[in-house]
């Protein structure tokens, strides 16, 4: 099946300096669960919070922001789901990520009310790492391609703190949701059940994650959906070439279109969502 068009527009040579990011203040782990082992980047001390990376990958802006989990006081585990761990994402390298990751099992890339398989994987992650680091439970945040992963994963009774930044698939769907009708009934519930609430982050511009997508979830979670909405202006004008000439769009709230400046809004959007963090994984 083929990529939306404006996912592959405008792709061109990179001529700009490579910084990939070597990772080496990250464990790095092979774990196993449910007879599938992946890699997992592990760092900090304290309840663990689950980084999903965005399209096309482990960045060095998605380490970035691990690292400040990390630093506020948390155990960070950051599986590798896609592309090459640490590299700086150029157009092209990025673009055959974002090809490869459409065709893959592991995702339902253009399958609304699907949920992908991967999800799978990953609740499993989020009850081992409740087992290492204790605690109230887990929180965890998907971006763009895993963006709705963290809402399925509350399927896991360890899940505590979903955050959603730029949920993008279906990629073909924006009214659709990523997830099954059963499924986001049992997350309803336990949302209510528990009082617990969904943060959710997108740029006003976005067209991959648009406002019809989160009307759809607000119309599915109601009050439990707390969404933030960042004006374009507020997005970082010079990402890496993948994000300027793929995505094209104002879209990565807190790595590649994060402005780190105080004062920022994206800069306050992290800071927000590491008190929603602190506030469910720490409190007694």
């Amino acid at each position: 099946m083929a990529i939306p068009p404006l996912a592959v527009a405008g792709a061109v040579p990179d001529d700009r300096v490579v910084h990939d990011d070597p990772l080496d203040d990250f464990e790095r782990r092979a774990i196993t669960l449910v007879g599938e082992t992946k890699t997992v980047y592990v760092a900090g001390a304290g309840p663990a919070v689950i980084v999903m990376a965005e399209m096309p990958g482990i960045s060095p802006d998605v380490a970035r922001f691990a690292r400040w989990v990390r630093d506020a006081g948390f155990t960070v585990y950051m599986p590798s789901l896609f592309g090459r761990d640490g590299a700086y994402p150029t157009a092209d390298d990025g673009a055959e990520v974002l090809r490869r990751a459409c065709v893959s099992a592991e995702f339902r890339a253009f399958a609304s009310n699907e949920s992908s398989p991967v999800t799978v994987w990953l609740r499993a992650l989020a009850r081992h790492a409740h087992g290492e680091c204790g605690g109230p439970g887990v929180g965890a945040i998907g971006m763009c391609f895993t963006g709705n992963f963290a809402l399925t994963m509350m399927l896991e009774s360890a899940m505590l703190a979903p955050v959603l930044s730029q949920p993008a698939l279906p990629l073909d769907d924006q009214s659709a949701l990523e997830i099954s009708p059963r499924e986001l009934r049992a997350v309803r519930a336990r949302l209510d059940r528990d009082d617990l609430t969904v943060y959710a982050y997108r740029f006003e511009g976005d067209a991959f994650c648009t406002a019809q997508r989160f009307a759809a979830y607000a119309g599915a979670l109601g009050d439990r959906f707390h969404a933030r909405v960042l004006p374009d202006s507020a997005a970082n004008p010079a990402p890496p070439p993948f994000f300027e000439h793929v995505v094209a769009t104002p879209h990565s709230v807190v790595t590649a279109h994060l402005i780190d400046e105080a004062g920022q809004p994206t800069i306050a959007a992290r800071d927000e969502i590491i008190a929603f963090f602190k506030g469910r994984l720490t409190s007694n």
